[in-house]
């Protein structure tokens, strides 16, 4: 049976940052958010327009020069650090200075360690069941590539690439990812109308494609009482459009009869 793809929200104009949670929080209504180049503990009750607390973390990239940057996606990995890079990239103007971005980690002290410089659109973050993997994606650089993973002290290293997309004549930009319980990748491709499945055990291997709807795909991940579903948000950017833009962009949907199950997200422990 065919996947089934359905909308399940209102659009917005940049959906993004899915994260599926059933357990009690030990802080409940607390979330981690970021504000340009600032992470900031908030406290919401997933409702109001405003948040009742906010309080700063840690601040990035406040070197001179890099006063244009901005955080963008982040997640936490299995052992609650929570890791983000930042973008010198402006949707208006769709203008974006590469290179000047950076991989962060933020442990539960509270303490900034910086991992990867130059990078241009920092993008989706997955690891791998046993914790010796992690996978990342620098938008601009088109591509899905893999460290390896030191989950005590956080360190990565040894960095090539997994999956390439020129290589498979797939058109697009690489965004968010998530990782199934068979330990194989789901990537969002922006401007690409698609998610695409591919192998971490062999490299450059697509073993799948779900068409979507709308173009411009963010983000990924699986939720559902039994994590098997796929839920998939995206953007409505015109300036970033390869044409018009479907109205139902900017939506969230789930994709359901993939067969797969997901792995649980991890809280920030913080």
């Amino acid at each position: 049976m065919a996947p089934i793809v359905e909308r399940v929200s209102e659009s917005g104009v940049v959906s993004e940052g899915p994260h599926w949670d059933v357990e009690t929080q030990s802080k409940p209504n607390q979330f981690v958010t970021a504000i340009d180049r600032e992470f900031h503990l908030i406290t919401w009750d997933g409702i109001s327009d405003t948040v009742s607390n906010l309080q700063k973390i840690a601040e990035v990239d406040n070197q001179p020069g890099l006063e244009g940057n901005r955080i963008n996606d982040g997640k936490a990995d299995p052992t609650g650090r929570l890791w983000a890079g930042t973008t010198c990239f402006d949707i208006e103007t769709c203008a974006n200075i590469p290179y000047k971005g950076t991989l962060y980690s933020i442990d539960k002290n509270r303490q900034v360690k910086s991992h990867v410089s130059k990078i241009s659109i920092s993008n989706g973050l997955a690891w791998n069941a046993d914790l010796k993997k992690f996978y990342y994606i620098d938008s601009v650089e088109k591509r899905v590539d893999e460290f390896d993973f030191d989950a005590e002290s956080g360190a990565i290293k040894n960095r090539k690439p997994l999956f390439t997309l020129e290589k498979h004549n797939i058109n697009g930009i690489p965004d968010g990812q998530a990782i199934d319980a068979d330990g194989n990748l789901w990537v969002a491709l922006f401007n690409s109308f698609r998610v695409i499945k591919i192998d971490t055990r062999n490299p450059e291997t697509l073993l799948d494609t779900v068409e979507l709807p709308v173009p411009q795909i963010t983000s990924v991940a699986f939720g559902g009482a039994n994590l098997n579903e796929l839920y998939v948000t995206t953007a409505n950017i015109p300036n970033l459009a390869d044409g018009v833009l479907p109205p139902e962009s900017g939506c969230v949907y789930r994709i359901t009869g993939l067969g797969v199950k997901g792995v649980p997200g991890v809280r920030v422990k913080m």
